[in-house]
C-alpha cells in the first residue's frame, strides 16, 4: 500500500496562483516523484504570497498538520519554492514531519541549512541593490518606471542584473562546494557529492571537475568585488 504524501506548493504572486505560472511545473515534480518512490499525494496545499521575509505560512502550517494525521511524507517540488528564510526552513526540520525537497531528495539538514541561508542572504542582498540604484536614479532627477527612462546606461544596468542573478542561482552550490573544497576533497570528489547531494547544474545535468571549478573560480570573482 503506497505510503500517503501531502504536496506543497508556493507561488510568489496572486496572478501566478491565478495563471499556474510555476504550479503546473511543481505539480509535475511532485507527481513524478511520488510514483517513483510509492508515494500516494492525498492532499495538496498551495501558498500564494508576496516577499520573502514572512515567517507565518498558513498552507505550510496546515499541510504539516495533516502531514503528521495520516502520518505520511510532506513533499516539496523546489527547496526555494519553500522559502528563502533560514527560521522557516529551521521550524519545518523542528517540527519532526518527514519531509522531502524533490528537486534535491538526497539533501541533508546541513546541505539544507547552507542552501537557506545562502539564499536569504542573497535575496537581502538583491533588495539593498535594488533600493541603492533606485535612488541613485532619483538622485539624478530621473523618473522611474517610464520606457522613456531606459538610457543606455539603464539597459547595461540591467543587463548586469540579469547576469549577477544568473550568477545567484549557483551561489548555495558554490557554497557547498567551497566548504567540501575547505575539507580536502578534490574538484572530481566535489562534483560527486554534488551530484550524490542532489543538486543540478543549470542545464539541469550532472557535475564534472571543470564545472565545479569555474563555480568556485565565480564565487572567488564574486568576493573580491566588493560592488557584486
Amino acid at each position: 500500500m503506497p505510503t500517503p504524501a501531502i504536496a506543497y506548493y508556493r507561488v510568489s504572486t496572486a496572478k501566478q496562483g491565478q495563471s499556474g505560472l510555476g504550479l503546473e511545473s511543481q505539480q509535475a515534480a511532485v507527481l513524478s516523484h511520488a510514483r517513483s518512490k510509492d508515494l500516494e499525494v492525498v492532499l495538496e496545499f498551495t501558498e500564494i504570497e508576496t516577499g520573502t521575509r514572512k515567517r507565518r505560512r498558513p498552507q505550510l502550517e496546515a499541510a504539516l498538520d495533516h502531514t503528521r494525521r495520516v502520518n505520511g511524507v510532506l513533499l516539496i517540488a523546489k527547496l526555494d519554492r519553500l522559502a528563502r528564510n533560514v527560521a522557516v526552513v529551521a521550524s519545518l526540520m523542528e517540527s519532526g514531519v518527514r519531509f522531502v525537497a524533490v528537486d534535491m531528495p538526497e539533501a541533508d539538514n546541513l546541505t539544507i541549512h547552507v542552501m537557506a541561508a545562502v539564499a536569504e542572504r542573497e535575496a537581502q542582498l538583491i533588495s539593498a541593490r535594488t533600493k541603492a540604484a533606485l535612488a541613485a536614479r532619483k538622485a539624478r532627477g530621473l523618473k522611474l518606471g517610464k520606457p522613456e527612462n531606459l538610457t543606455a546606461e539603464a539597459r547595461l544596468a540591467g543587463a548586469a542584473t540579469s547576469r549577477a542573478l544568473a550568477v545567484a542561482d549557483m551561489r548555495p552550490v558554490a557554497a557547498y562546494a567551497g566548504a567540501l573544497r575547505a575539507q580536502g576533497l578534490s574538484l572530481r570528489a566535489v562534483a560527486a557529492q554534488l551530484d550524490a547531494h542532489g543538486f543540478r547544474t543549470r542545464q539541469g545535468g550532472p557535475w564534472s571537475a571543470v564545472q565545479v571549478k569555474r563555480v568556485l573560480d565565480r564565487k572567488k570573482q564574486d568576493a573580491a568585488d566588493p560592488a557584486a
